[in-house]
């Protein structure tokens, strides 16, 4: 290649790499808003939710948290807590925006044992459009309790314009978070629940519930919540063999507010996590 054609494809490699085509890749995402102890923003792109392989549309609240701080589930545990509020009134071109949660962990605290995140979470937003051919524009009034020693509450007013859905790129971050969200399809690594008692008739009554936690016993972990809205203890580990863990709720203040609700159930390892449902009778 003599000099001039050599100058020719280093100018149209330059202007390639400088047009807005090349930075269509990047991610989509709002300016972060800070709180003490935590900020928050919105990002959206492209994810897979399935194991089809097929990507859509997704949009997913981030909240970074600084070392020592957590945030909280849509059921933050015994010794209370805020969970998150996703208010998305002022949003266009969408509608009902759908947030899913990826599984938590517990917290063991002095004053008792709450649920929810460290470090960093992604809420991915499921998003349909009015309108596929215009942009759409998400504003998320975020209310979300963080804790230290003391829990405060945190305020963000977040925006994001997404694209016409076919100049959406993909992301990576929303889909490892739709991985993390617990499903009734489960995987082979997932929880699975094999055997649920309502023992409504003993003193105190209880619910006793077994489940296989392929090779991640150690990690095992249970939630409950009712369809009511109403009361559910945190599980208390009490006994397994192998892969097996057992799970007991003590129900002596919740009895009459359950019967006839359905539990949704959250189990929850290293390897994978899993939901199942229970009508209490």
């Amino acid at each position: 290649m003599n000099l001039s054609g050599l100058c020719s494809l280093v100018l149209a490699a330059t202007i390639f790499l400088t047009s807005p085509l090349a930075t269509a890749a990047e991610p989509l995402s709002s300016p972060w808003v800070e709180a003490h102890g935590a900020r928050a923003r919105l990002i959206a792109g492209q994810a897979q939710a399935d194991s089809t392989g097929q990507a859509r549309l997704f949009a997913g609240v981030e909240i970074q948290l600084e070392p020592g701080w957590k945030t909280y589930w849509r059921t933050p545990g015994d010794s209370g807590g805020l969970p998150p509020e996703f208010d998305w009134s002022r949003s266009r071109n969408v509608v009902a925006p759908k947030v899913l949660y990826p599984a938590p962990r517990r917290f063991k605290d002095a004053i008792g044992d709450t649920v929810g995140y460290s470090g960093a979470v992604v809420f991915p937003v499921e998003i349909r459009r009015e309108n596929d051919s215009a942009p759409t524009v998400l504003h998320l009034s975020l209310l979300y309790g963080i804790c230290r020693e003391i829990c405060i509450p945190a305020e963000a007013e977040l925006t994001l314009t997404i694209p016409a859905e076919t100049t959406v790129p993909s992301s990576s971050q929303i889909t490892a978070a739709l991985a993390a969200v617990p499903r009734s399809e489960r995987r082979a690594e997932d929880p699975e629940l094999v055997s649920r008692e309502a023992r409504l008739g003993a003193q105190p009554p209880k619910l006793v519930l077994e489940a296989l936690f392929p090779d991640a016993a150690d990690s095992a972990d249970m939630f409950i919540e009712a369809s009511n809205g109403a009361y559910v203890p945190l599980p208390v580990r009490t006994g397994g063999q192998g892969d097996k863990v057992r799970f007991e709720v003590g129900l002596s203040d919740a009895l009459d507010e359950l019967r006839g609700a359905t539990l949704r159930i959250t189990m929850v390892s290293d390897r994978g996590q899993s939901e199942a449902t229970w009508v209490l009778q």
